[in-house]
């Protein structure tokens, strides 16, 4: 070990260059020295490398701090054990906390609070609009009740609030506008349609992404994946035309929303940033907020002003009004970011055939709460929820088939 050191330490100091007469310091010098530097110096041992080479050699000491670090060997050597050391079986491995030691449980977990929260925010959100229907201020409250949520987490500290400059600020407020168009166009077809029918409209998703990335991105599609979703588009019309709550409102609102979601997913490519989601979601929501509340002024107001809240504290009360807004907006931003957090755990495409995969607990409960009758159009967005997911499986395939060709080639480069 000694010989080791003393190698290591002659390869360091060889450009250094040695002074004509050597150092010899005297026991008060030694004394003086393990003051100033406060060591641990035991009479009779040699001292540590650092301090000779500082004191002997005054080159040394000018160095920059990095250099001087190097010019420590003794140091490095005692804060890693030597391999043929016996200490060093001796040495305590941390703990593996439980976020590292099943991940696989973890992000399962994330799953199904997700689907659990957004299963409730839907029923809850249906009945809302059974009493009061102005889909416009209900998405308001939904952001309004999130962005409360968030000032009060930042204030607390859980998370911290991640600083934010002019340069991510004009990357989000793409995202944050599709995402309160998607939202408000979403709530406009669950007050006019079904909640079933609104996600069968939606499971449309995956077609509107593969034009999307074929004719914005410029990424080629196969024509095999074209075909995979020529039985959704089927489905949907099939559904469209026996669905009894039918109406051209419901419909287009949410194919608007289809589309919104769909260019939110292209900015939010290009706001990828170090940032993490939770404080990523926040920023986005408070965003959100200030581009849905002139709408919801302008097109909603003066019927709120004159029967819209009063009829419906006639109908169900103050108290339980006032209750289904808060929950209702607290189960929207609760789902979101969970999706969110679960989007940073899993693949982009593994996130996607959750997505659709959620939509059938959606609309399997929704039948549940609100006694609709299991019909042909259940049987088919059930149907179409399994083809976008080989959709989505199969396109996962494509990527991964067309990352492992580059890895070659990128290898053959270095």
């Amino acid at each position: 070990m000694e010989s080791r050191v003393l190698s290591g330490a002659a390869t360091i100091t060889a450009g250094i260059p040695r002074p004509r007469r050597p150092v010899r310091l005297s026991s008060a010098a030694c004394c003086a020295v393990a003051d100033g530097s406060g060591g641990n110096l035991i009479w009779g041992r040699q001292l540590r490398p650092a301090i000779l080479l500082e004191s002997a050699y005054p080159v040394a000491a000018n160095l920059p701090v990095t250099k001087r670090e190097i010019l420590r060997p003794c140091l490095a050597a005692a804060s890693s054990p030597a391999e043929d050391s016996d200490s060093a079986g001796d040495a305590k491995v941390a703990p593996v906390g439980f976020f590292n030691k099943y991940p696989a449980l973890v992000t399962g977990f994330f799953f199904f609070m997700w689907y659990f929260l957004n299963v409730i925010f839907n029923i809850l959100n249906k009945k809302i609009y059974n009493y009061f229907p102005y889909p416009y201020f209900v998405s308001v409250i939904h952001l309004f009740v999130g962005v409360v949520y968030c000032l009060v987490s930042w204030t607390v500290g859980l998370p911290k609030r991640a600083p934010i400059d002019s340069n991510l600020l004009k990357l989000l407020v793409p995202v944050a506008v599709c995402h309160a168009l998607g939202h408000v166009t979403s709530n406009v077809s669950f007050a006019a349609v079904a909640v079933s029918f609104t996600h069968t409209i939606k499971a449309l998703e995956p077609f509107f992404n593969a034009a999307a990335t074929q004719f914005v991105l410029g990424q080629q599609i196969p024509f095999t994946l074209w075909l995979s979703l020529a039985p959704v588009v089927i489905g949907v019309s099939m559904a469209s035309l026996t669905e009894l709550s039918f109406n051209w409102t419901g419909f287009i609102s949410a194919m608007i929303s289809n589309i919104s979601f769909t260019y939110r997913s292209i900015y939010s490519k290009k706001a990828m940033t170090d940032m993490d989601s939770t404080n990523i979601y926040a920023y986005i929501s408070i965003i959100a907020l200030f581009v849905c509340i002139p709408p919801a002024i302008f097109l909603e107001g003066p019927q709120l002003m004159k029967h819209g809240f009063s009829d419906a504290i006639t109908k169900v009360g103050l108290t339980k009004f006032i209750s289904d807004l808060f929950w209702v907006g607290m189960f929207y931003h609760l789902y979101n970011q969970l999706a969110t957090n679960t989007l940073e755990r899993v693949a982009p495409l593994t996130h996607a055939v959750g997505n659709v995969l959620k939509r059938v607990f959606v609309i399997g409960f929704s039948i549940i709460a609100f006694g609709n009758k299991i019909s042909t159009q259940t049987g088919i967005c059930i149907a179409i929820a399994g083809l976008a997911c080989n959709f989505s499986s199969f396109k996962a395939k494509m990527e991964e088939e067309k990352r492992d060709c580059h890895v070659p080639a990128r290898r053959m480069k270095m």
